[in-house]
């Protein structure tokens, strides 16, 4: 018989919640009282652990800073990818943007000692390093400049999919980083071929 799960720590429970309405409702429209009575604890107890709201957030995108698992599979397989998995998360109903991207356009001026900002950046950047990684794998001649436009092929796909609802963004940037692929000289083989559609509509709805 399978062990129970070991029980939240309260800092875990705080960290949870607070993902959940930061990225949901947004950082600005979340203060500390809503996460505090969202989980049933005072305010005092939430800054025992995290001393300030600031200290929160940046724990937040820390915990959103998940680098892709390891894979054995063909290297143009995992880049291509990519663009499966972000429309498969584009078809959630609770998708609500890259939540680097949303931090740094709610916080704004805001973030003046530039937390946020440095966290985002080293997000966007770790992702263009495993994109240049494969590409090198695969004897890519510009490996640093086709990585970076890959990562604008996934924000653009990204921000038309928040305003179309339409996961078919991502499909839309897969074929285009197929061609830019083939453009370097990579033989992208069956991977090629055009997708079926695997998404219809967006499904928003409860």
């Amino acid at each position: 018989m399978a062990s129970p799960p070991p029980k939240q720590t309260m800092k875990e429970r705080i960290l949870e919640t607070a993902d959940r309405l930061f990225y949901l409702q947004g950082i600005r429209a979340i203060g500390v009282d809503t996460i505090a009575a969202e989980i049933g604890i005072s305010k005092r107890t939430l800054y025992n652990h995290f001393p300030s709201k600031d200290a929160l957030i940046s724990a937040y995108l820390e915990r959103r800073f998940v680098q892709p698992r390891p894979s054995d599979k063909p290297p143009v397989e995992q880049i291509l990818a990519t663009f499966d998995s972000l429309e498969r998360r584009f078809s959630s109903r609770d998708f609500r943007g890259c939540p680097f991207v949303n931090a740094v356009a709610e916080l704004g001026p805001g973030d003046e000692d530039h937390s946020v900002k440095n966290i985002a950046i080293a997000f966007k950047e770790s992702r263009r390093v495993w994109f240049r990684d494969l590409l090198k794998q695969l004897g890519v001649a510009d490996a640093e400049g086709l990585a970076t436009q890959l990562v604008l092929l996934v924000d653009g796909s990204i921000a038309q999919d928040l305003v179309r609802d339409d996961p078919a963004m991502a499909r839309a940037a897969k074929q285009a980083a197929r061609v830019l692929l083939a453009n370097a000289g990579v033989d992208i083989g069956d991977s090629g071929l055009a997708d079926k559609p695997k998404v219809a509509a967006k499904n928003r709805g409860g």
